[in-house]
């Protein structure tokens, strides 16, 4: 677990809500400390948006409680949202509005915003100040978005997909964005359907499915508990006969197709064994790569449903 500053950001206890028959949320509980990038991941309608926008104020919650930076968001949502930023799953602007008039306008919302020039220096868009909203490219609607729930120098900054529909290289340097926002000193509670982005950015991921909480640790420990082994590919002659490699310790399987050789076991020194194993045997390899388990994997292994096409909440 992250070593974390000052407390919990956010507890929740209890956490209920439904829609007619549908209970989005089912009492959940947990703690977001200080200074985390905190994750929340799920299959569609898991739970998670409305999760996050019981914490936002946003949606009243029908059961439990919560504090957030010590208050309830649904009795001291005011003064809860001069201390928080929120960049929402669907967000727009009007189309003629400049990214000077947004931020301008978002900033008289605060008792006391800062700057906005120099959030916008920082996060690389300064240049488009005069640029309308229409005119800008999926990034920097992003980048923008984020501006705006840094206006008023939050303490605690919730992203809501916020790499959804943006190419990899867009997405990640939104990670590097993200990363900055928690060396200011921030709190950062984000939701994502990327996998890799959970496990690049955040210091512990919740896993909810069926609005229940099911895994809820470090990405690290996460994978561990997947407890699943390593494969090791590699490309040698044909002729190679690859069956002394099944008695080297931690190997499970070895699986020949042409060209192509697979070994799988467990064990922290498995590449180790088997590269030191094929050299003694005079073995001429290339292609040498491993592969291991990621979250995904621990995703796809906890939920183990079809995520269906409904809406997330």
């Amino acid at each position: 677990m992250t070593t974390t500053t000052g407390g919990a950001a956010i507890q929740a206890e209890g956490l209920r809500k439904s829609y007619g028959r549908l209970e989005a949320v089912n009492g959940i509980g947990f703690e977001v400390g200080r200074g985390e990038i905190f994750g929340l991941v799920g299959p569609n309608g898991a739970g998670k948006t409305t999760t996050i926008e019981c914490l936002e104020g946003l949606r009243g919650a029908d059961g439990g409680t919560m504090r957030v930076l010590g208050l309830d968001p649904r009795r001291e949502g005011y003064e809860l949202r001069e201390r928080i930023g929120v960049q929402l799953q669907q967000s727009a602007l009007p189309d003629d509005m400049k990214v000077w008039e947004a931020m301008d306008l978002f900033s008289s919302y605060y008792r006391n915003p800062v700057a906005w020039q120099p959030i916008l220096e920082r996060l690389a868009i300064a240049d488009k100040k005069q640029t309308r909203f229409a005119g800008l490219s999926g990034g920097q609607k992003q980048r923008l978005f984020i501006a705006l729930a840094l206006v008023n120098d939050p303490e605690l900054v919730f992203l809501d997909e916020l790499t959804t529909g943006l190419d990899p290289h867009a997405r990640r340097s939104m990670w590097d964005l993200v990363r900055g926002i928690r060396e200011r000193g921030k709190t950062v509670f984000l939701t994502t359907h990327f996998m890799e982005e959970a496990e690049q950015l955040c210091d512990r991921v919740l896993v909810m499915d069926r609005g229940r909480i099911i895994a809820l640790d470090s990405p690290a420990n996460l994978i561990r508990s997947l407890r699943a082994g390593t494969d090791i590919l590699f490309t040698a002659d044909r002729a190679f006969d690859p069956s002394p490699l099944r008695s080297l310790s931690g190997v499970t399987r070895v699986e020949k197709n042409g060209e192509r050789f697979s070994v799988s076991g467990t064990g922290d020194r498995l590449v180790c064994i088997v590269v030191n194993a094929l050299d003694e045997a005079g073995v001429l390899f290339r292609d040498l790569r491993t592969v291991q388990p990621d979250l995904e994997d621990v995703f796809l292994a906890l939920t183990a449903r079809s995520e269906g096409d409904g809406e997330d909440r």
